[in-house]
């Protein structure tokens, strides 16, 4: 299922982001403040939708000293079914949205995993191996997917220098990730491709 698809199912962009945000944050609240800044959604369009999805079960509206928030309804009987939809999503983020990242620096390396590719033990959603980095773009530009996907991307930004230096020491962490699931969208490294081959032995 594509995003575009979750959007058109749901009605509109502001209604599909909401239920992501709440199917994949299902455990914690959040003020409608809190959650126009996660989603870069306007604050009256989130209340409107939250007033929605508050009739309808989905959400419940806790009160702290007089501060309102909202938290996933435990009970909402198609928690299940929409948390599948949401991970079938999530699995086909179009590569487009990756392609922002050229915008940062010099990009060598882009790999994905875990949220991307409904890997519940990944310890890393993604891997960028970017030289010169500009790091206030980087920041809007993982604050927009953050926001498209509806949860914080864990990721890990090293320059070829650093990847190089892992490589050489065999870096624990990254050997994991490479054996587990994961799925190239920019490899412009070959000594990457090389080291691969050799765990694939």
């Amino acid at each position: 299922m594509s995003f575009a698809i979750f959007e058109s199912l749901f009605g509109s962009k502001a209604r599909a982001r909401l239920i992501r945000f709440f199917i994949l944050n299902p455990d914690t609240d959040h003020t409608s403040a809190d959650i126009a800044e996660k989603t870069l959604l306007p604050r009256v369009e989130v209340s409107r939708e939250l007033l929605r999805l508050k009739k309808m079960g989905f959400v419940k509206e806790l009160s702290r000293k007089k501060i309102r928030s909202y938290q996933m309804h435990p009970t909402f009987p198609f928690f299940p079914e929409l948390k599948s939809l949401v991970s079938k999503s999530n699995v086909n983020v179009p590569n487009q949205i990756f392609q922002k990242l050229r915008l940062v620096g010099e990009v060598k390396l882009i790999l994905i995993s875990g949220l991307f590719l409904n890997h519940v033990k990944g310890k890393a959603d993604m891997i960028l191996v970017i030289n010169n980095v500009h790091r206030t773009k980087l920041q809007a530009v993982i604050a927009k997917l953050e926001a498209e996907i509806g949860r914080d991307i864990r990721f890990v930004l090293m320059d070829a220098e650093d990847l190089h230096y892992r490589l050489n020491m065999l870096d624990r962490f990254l050997i994991e990730f490479l054996e587990g699931p994961y799925q190239e969208i920019i490899n412009r490294v070959p000594e990457l491709k090389r080291f691969i081959s050799g765990l694939k032995k």
